[in-house]
């Protein structure tokens, strides 16, 4: 297993930019692929990217690409999402994940989770 910690959430204005966090501790972190889900008050969990075990690849939901950028640092046990041009329906908790062996956009799939950071755009 692997505990997730996400920090880096707040208050934003429309078209401004944060930097998430989520830092691992447990197993080997390099194992596992990572991603990045988000829930709105009254909606479903929704993918928002995935990056794999080397971080050589990305994936990324319609709704941010272009926008948001995953990545990752093995050394340091951490997972990054940059989010720029923020738009108000990007208002939500924003939760980190972990997955061995699939890498994807299933939530179902991932078993390890953070506890979850709130992001707020304002206009």
């Amino acid at each position: 297993q692997v505990q997730l910690v996400e920090s880096g959430g707040g208050l934003v204005q429309a078209g401004g930019s944060l930097r998430l966090s989520c830092a691992a501790s447990g197993r080997t972190f390099s194992d596992y692929a990572m991603a990045w889900f988000r829930q709105a008050p009254g909606k479903e969990r929704e993918f928002v990217a995935a990056i794999g075990w080397s971080g050589g690849s990305s994936y990324y939901a319609e709704s941010v690409k272009g926008r948001f950028t995953i990545s990752r640092e093995n050394a340091k046990n951490t997972v990054y999402l940059q989010m720029n041009s923020l738009k108000l329906e990007d208002t939500a908790v924003y939760y980190c994940a972990a997955a061995k062996g699939y890498y994807g956009s299933n939530w179902r799939r991932y078993a390890e989770w953070g506890q979850g950071t709130q992001v707020t755009v304002s206009s």
